[in-house]
């Protein structure tokens, strides 16, 4: 499988709202529907409340995704509610005290800190990675990436993405004297500081220093 090419041309710094490019609707999407919201454990069993909603749905195969091991383990070092973002297909069952069940096919994330149902900037990001010491991110638009390091300020870069064959992704800048470079590969990732739980790991090359982290897809890409 030839893996293809899409360069994106950032008008930066402006970040206009048009897209680029988008991508076919895929079979998944169309049976799936991908959620953000309050994860809980109650009585031995999940429960899902979406972001900005009162109803509440339980969470079946479970175990497919490992959700309730990771679930469990984050909520015994603090009480929840945990952010989730997650996908699967919404069903109506025989039950009083829930509005419905979710089965779920992904689990995207689950974690502590961040801004959660508040993230302003979620619907128009593709890609979210990020890393501890040093403390790294990079966030991934249509109109470009920013790469954001401890004690230096933001910096906004054009990039060249490359799709991989098993869902991997290459992406990569030569702009601004930064030769970067992302790799991301579907792979249960978990912080080393936060203990979040991420559906990809990352690799960030920067200037020839190699930093490791974790990532995301955000709402703008539907994987």
């Amino acid at each position: 499988m030839h893996a293809s090419r899409i360069l994106l041309f950032a008008l930066l710094p402006l970040f206009a709202s048009c897209q680029v490019f988008s991508e076919k609707p895929k079979t998944d999407s169309v049976k799936h529907t991908r959620l953000q919201g309050e994860l809980s454990l109650e009585a031995g069993q999940l429960l899902f409340r979406p972001c900005q909603e009162q109803r509440r749905f339980v969470i079946a195969n479970d175990g497919a995704t490992g959700i309730m091991r990771d679930t469990s383990e984050l909520l015994a070092d603090a009480p929840g509610p945990l952010f989730a973002d997650l996908r699967g297909q919404l069903a109506a069952i025989q039950r009083a005290d829930v509005d419905g069940q979710l089965t779920l096919s992904k689990v995207y994330r689950l974690q502590y800190e961040g801004q959660g149902c508040g993230a302003v900037d979620f619907k128009r990001t593709i890609l979210h990675a990020s890393g501890q010491e040093p403390g790294w991110s990079v966030t991934v638009t249509s109109q470009g990436m920013i790469l954001n390091r401890a004690g230096e300020a933001p910096l906004a870069l054009p990039y060249l993405e490359e799709q991989l064959p098993e869902g991997r992704l290459n992406l990569s800048s030569d702009a601004n004297g930064q030769r970067l470079v992302l790799w991301a590969a579907p792979q249960r990732c978990i912080d080393s500081m936060s203990g979040a739980v991420q559906h990809m790991s990352a690799e960030l090359r920067l200037n020839g220093e190699v930093m490791r982290g974790c990532a995301y897809f955000g709402g703008a890409r539907n994987d």
